[in-house]
């Protein structure tokens, strides 16, 4: 049989290429003369450096930047000189990554660090930037973005305001400044798989912020900050991108691409995927099985991540898809929704979740073993 492998990493447990090892040894202890291809894949957020650097040729650019709390960092990006090209990771200078747990703290946070990159990649010349969404330490809408290229937010008083997700409800002015003009032949996409709004029950802040350090006061804050910026943005600048599916990505940053770089919105996971010639694989290697998988499979997945993009290509060429991972966290109508032959849990409730976690590699051994085995 012939088995292509497209996991995402176990975030705090396994790389993806760990998944990978260990799902293609399940496969070899079941048949040895299986073939497998593998391909390192991302949704647009954590690891689309490693999925862009593994599918075609770019060099590394590191600058010094600002974490999402406005401390110096070194920040890397990927420059394709050939075309003109760049990969910006949001992650990279404005991720939850970058933080101790006791650091998050949604409301002061800032994407201005991947501004920051972002205008260096212009500076060397480039016309065309890809920014890969997810992993967001954020909630600003993509003021701090904003606000590194060019654009000042002002209160009432005409005070500059910092880019911030507390100070969305301040903002009364949005003017720009003269050297905007150097990025409007510059092409932006944004890079992302899910499909929630800027606001409402399922916008930025109340899907996302919970898990960037927001309680639910500052929740409803961020909301109706978010609610203020658009209002303003239509106002001031007559536009409105608000309910365009993936606007709340990375605390409303592809709201914030779109808005003030004009970006145009692309699938994370059909961008690589593509850029990676996984149909041309399909097509050509005669591909029986694909195996996906992420540390949890939960409702966020239904509306995005590189699991569901899978899925959906699969859907193209007929093939069953058999998911893995950590923690499963769907009731049975979402898990059908998703349209996976099967998931497997490496979770075991009886062991709980650290040794989950410590003995991935083996458990997801013996789980893509015993389940080929069963369907031989």
């Amino acid at each position: 049989m012939n088995f292509l492998l497209i996991p995402d990493k176990f975030k705090g447990s396994l790389t993806a290429n760990e998944v990978i090892n260990a799902v293609s040894k399940g496969i070899k202890k079941v048949d040895g003369t299986s073939t497998i291809y593998s391909i390192l894949a991302s949704d647009g957020g954590d690891g689309f450096l490693d999925a862009i650097s593994n599918s075609i040729s770019t060099h590394e650019v590191e600058i010094e930047t600002l974490d999402p709390m406005g401390r110096l960092i070194a920040a890397t990006y990927l420059l394709n000189e050939n075309n003109d090209t760049a990969y910006i990771e949001l992650a990279k200078a404005s991720g939850l990554e970058l933080l101790k747990e006791e650091e998050r703290n949604v409301m002061q946070m800032s994407t201005y660090g991947t501004g920051l990159q972002i205008k260096d990649a212009v500076s060397r010349g480039i016309k065309t930037i890809y920014v890969g969404l997810g992993g967001s330490a954020t909630n600003d809408g993509g003021i701090g973005i904003a606000n590194a290229l060019g654009y000042v937010f002002t209160n009432k008083a005409e005070e500059e305001l910092k880019p911030i997700g507390a100070n969305l409800g301040a903002i009364s002015k949005i003017k720009k400044r003269k050297f905007l003009k150097t990025f409007a032949s510059v092409k932006f996409y944004a890079v992302n798989d899910v499909d929630n709004p800027l606001f409402g029950t399922k916008g930025a802040a109340y899907v996302y912020g919970k898990q960037k350090g927001a309680n639910e006061e500052e929740l409803q804050i961020l909301e109706n900050g978010l609610i203020h910026l658009n209002q303003l943005v239509g106002e001031q600048l007559r536009k409105n991108f608000a309910f365009i599916p993936g606007a709340g990505a990375a605390g409303g940053t592809a709201y914030g691409l779109k808005t003030f770089l004009d970006a145009e919105y692309l699938s994370g996971v059909n961008f690589l995927l593509q850029l990676a010639e996984v149909p041309k694989i399909i097509e050509t290697k005669n591909i029986d099985y694909i195996i996906t998988g992420e540390g949890k499979i939960d409702s966020q997945t239904i509306h995005g991540k590189l699991v569901n993009g899978v899925v959906n290509m699969a859907k193209r060429f007929n093939i069953p898809v058999v998911a893995i991972c950590g923690k499963l966290d769907v009731n049975e109508k979402e898990l059908q929704k998703l349209g996976v032959e099967t998931v497997l849990q490496t979770y075991n409730p009886e062991k709980g979740v650290q040794y989950s976690m410590d003995n991935a590699a083996s458990v997801i051994v013996e789980l893509i073993a015993g389940h080929f085995k069963e369907s031989r």
